[in-house]
């Protein structure tokens, strides 16, 4: 009874036909110490009956549909584990999940997230890629790095979607609730490059989950160049909002969003309110930076082409 709480939280909207294969996930843990909290976002297919099935084995929590951030927010608040694991409801979790992740939160206690590859299959769970099960770690330090305005070339390891990241609660703490934007996607993004930017972390160099690649996958593969613009622009305005010391990555998030929105011939309505305040807080000399890159973006775009 001295290791660590495990929360597994699953947020879930309209996916009932992978949600009991989430769960079963989530309960059929090496580690003893493990809570599942199990969040639907205002489902109208058959996941509720699904979540009622399991009775107290988990914490269900029904809500209105209020979007990923709201689910977060909400099964944040409910849950009750020093370390917090995001399970999205048509992923699974490895069996030994939970222990590696709780190990190396116990190994180093200032680590404050961790994250790891997920193993990507089809909609049958056949692997389209594989991640070799190796349980060892590369600890990162990059909030300095952050806030001259960058992060690796692109990145200095792969950020993973939900189900690859993990988190200490009194980390979570400085960073949830997460804002809920009516109408504009911001999803967990925010959550990562928040903790990237205030926190010591570590890439596992584990394979732990399985993502499911399918239809209804919101960003995974795809080059949706207004879900691109949108999720900069958004991102970009929190992270700067929020966590201040962060201006400069923001920035040249805030420029990214702008080059798509270039492409794609505008600004789209309900972005225009976020793009107006971003510019019209920021100084001269930020505004011209950001219109430098965005310069800069959409030439280098242009000549790989």
């Amino acid at each position: 009874m001295d290791k660590p709480l495990v929360s597994i939280l699953i947020n879930n909207y309209n996916y009932g036909r992978f949600l009991r294969e989430a769960i079963d996930s989530a309960l059929n843990q090496t580690y003893p110490h493990v809570e599942v909290v199990v969040v639907d976002d205002g489902s109208t297919d058959e996941s509720r009956n699904i979540i009622a099935s399991y009775g107290d084995q988990i914490n269900p929590i029904l809500k209105e549909n209020g979007g990923q951030a709201s689910a977060f927010n909400v099964g944040f608040i409910n849950s009750r584990g020093e370390i917090i694991c995001f399970l999205d409801s048509d992923d699974i979790f490895l069996p030994e999940k939970s222990a590696e992740v709780a190990h190396l939160f116990e190994s180093d206690q200032e680590i404050g997230w961790c994250f790891h590859p997920q193993i990507i299959a089809d909609i049958k769970d056949k692997p389209v890629s594989q991640v070799n099960y190796e349980p060892t770690f590369t600890k990162y330090d990059l909030a300095q790095q952050m806030q001259r305005g960058k992060l690796g070339n692109p990145f200095e390891f792969h950020i993973p979607a939900t189900s690859g990241i993990c988190f200490r609660h009194s980390l979570l703490e400085k960073i949830l609730p997460m804002p809920e934007s009516n109408g504009i996607t911001l999803n967990d993004s925010y959550i990562k490059f928040a903790a990237l930017g205030i926190s010591k972390g570590a890439a596992l160099n584990a394979g732990l989950s399985v993502q499911r690649i399918h239809d209804s996958n919101a960003f995974t593969f795809k080059n949706n160049k207004q879900q691109l613009a949108e999720f900069h622009v958004l991102l970009a305005y929190w992270l700067r909002k929020n966590f201040p010391t962060l201006a400069k990555f923001a920035n040249n998030l805030f420029a990214t969003g702008m080059m798509f929105y270039q492409q794609i011939g505008g600004v789209e309505v309900k972005c225009q309110g976020v793009v107006e305040d971003y510019l019209s807080s920021s100084t001269f000399l930020e505004r011209c930076e950001i219109h430098l890159r965005v310069f800069a973006k959409v030439l280098i775009f242009s000549l790989k082409r």
